[in-house]
């Protein structure tokens, strides 16, 4: 491929707004809901984002990351009942990092990379009028550049 073709290329997967790459069919958690419930939503659906909305509005958002660093109770040696209880007694509105930044669908790849590395976090949800519409990770915009 010439070099004119790859730089073309280029450009286009990096102005393709985030409506065309994020996911749509999203898992969500309520800010009320328990860390248990979190943990086993990562795991059957094989994630590590999940958005917390109250009332239909983003608030923030649970990563695996954040599930990981509030389970210090396996980390120390316990088993995986004491896990659980502690899973248990920890809210989502506990460990959640809010506000959630977000982003609107016509946002650019290239944007939303940049913003993702500024802010050191692996995903934005994608809202629009208000209301949560999809999520764009870091494998989406990996998978758009792989796809150069």
């Amino acid at each position: 491929m010439s070099p004119t073709a790859t730089t073309l290329r280029s450009t286009v997967a990096a102005e393709m707004p985030v409506h065309a790459l994020m996911t749509r069919e999203l898992t969500t958690l309520d800010r009320n809901q328990t860390l248990e419930l979190a943990d086993h939503l990562m795991a059957l659906g094989r994630i590590r984002h999940l958005p917390v909305v109250d009332e239909g509005r983003i608030v923030g958002v649970v990563s695996g990351r954040d599930l990981f660093r509030a389970a210090f109770a396996e980390a120390l040696g316990c088993g995986s009942k004491a896990r659980r209880r502690l899973l248990r007694s920890i809210g989502v509105k506990e460990i959640m990092s809010e506000p959630a930044v977000t982003v609107p669908p016509d946002t650019s790849a290239r944007d939303a990379a940049r913003l993702m590395l500024e802010q050191r976090i692996g995903c934005l949800p994608v809202v629009q009028g208000g209301v949560l519409i999809g999520l764009v990770t870091e494998t989406d915009l990996l998978r758009c550049a792989y796809a150069l």
